[in-house]
């Protein structure tokens, strides 16, 4: 998908506003707000160049029984960041990898996370010399834009460290992306102690897919599940593009699978052995 955050959010909100509306009609809707038919249809599928303006809004919530008001608030922020551009990784825009700019954008707005990565270390629990080694493996890349989105990167993990909503991780890793030794010995040990004081902070889980557990359902690729306050979307990358799926019954077998994946991986106290093992490995 080509979209950017904010294209993304408008999506939500449409999706969302489609889902109060029931089973009115546009038409039984829009006479009480004197608007077009147009107007909300554009509204609902988030047609480019459609406004809707907070009492608008406000409104619709009214007609559609909504009362309680931080559900409303919940809506109009939303609606903020649906027109928001002023993001904080706006200056790394011109080195961002095709289809990041949208995750990070709504990863800065999630609640939650739930991660499983079957080659690499997730993004938001790398250092920076693992990020490094990883960004310089693209050739036509040059050092200073390779250093700027090692930058990006450790500034996008201050969404575990934040003062206020910190997000919560859960991650699952393959030992097999552990195992693959990214940047020299040294690299991998530090990442590995990284792993562990990460580990500890008590909006982070993280847990460890042995290798002798043979195959399992995440072997088809690395995804992302974020969840907000009234919905949740899908992340799958590939090399063939980003996908984000919205879609209830995608985002069912979506948690259904890292649920499995879940019940079959060590718990977080095996898994911590097994990392400081792994640790005690590259330390020879």
């Amino acid at each position: 998908m080509g979209e950017d955050g904010s294209m993304l959010r408008r999506r939500q909100l449409g999706g969302e506003l489609r889902r109060l509306r029931g089973t009115r009609t546009i038409k039984e809707v829009v006479d009480e707000l004197h608007r077009s038919s147009a107007w909300l249809s554009r509204i609902e599928t988030a047609q480019e160049g459609a406004v809707i303006r907070p009492a608008e809004l406000r409104e619709l919530a009214r007609i559609y029984g909504i009362t309680d008001d931080q559900r409303v608030n919940q809506l109009l922020n939303l609606l903020t960041a649906s027109t928001k551009r002023d993001d904080w990784w706006e200056p790394y825009k011109d080195v961002l990898p095709s289809g990041l700019e949208t995750f990070v954008g709504l990863e800065s707005d999630a609640r939650r996370e739930q991660s499983f990565e079957p080659l690499i270390v997730p993004g938001l629990l790398q250092t920076a010399a693992y990020a490094r080694a990883m960004y310089a493996v693209d050739r036509t890349r040059d050092s200073a834009a390779t250093e700027r989105l090692v930058t990006m990167r450790l500034e996008r993990q201050r969404a575990l460290t934040r003062e206020s909503a910190r997000l919560e991780l859960h991650a699952i890793l393959d030992e097999a992306a552990l195992r693959r030794v990214v940047g020299g010995p040294a690299v991998m040990r530090e990442q590995i102690e990284h792993l562990l004081a990460a580990a500890d902070l008590p909006n982070v889980l993280v847990q460890i897919l042995p290798l002798d557990l043979g195959a399992h359902v995440g072997m088809a690729g690395a995804f992302s599940l974020l969840a907000f306050d009234e919905n949740a979307i899908v992340y799958v990358d590939s090399p063939a593009g980003n996908l984000y799926l919205e879609k209830p019954r995608d985002v069912r077998r979506f948690t259904a699978d890292f649920e499995q994946l879940s019940a079959t991986a060590h718990d977080p106290q095996a898994s911590a052995s097994l990392l400081k093992r792994i640790a005690k490995d590259y330390a020879r």
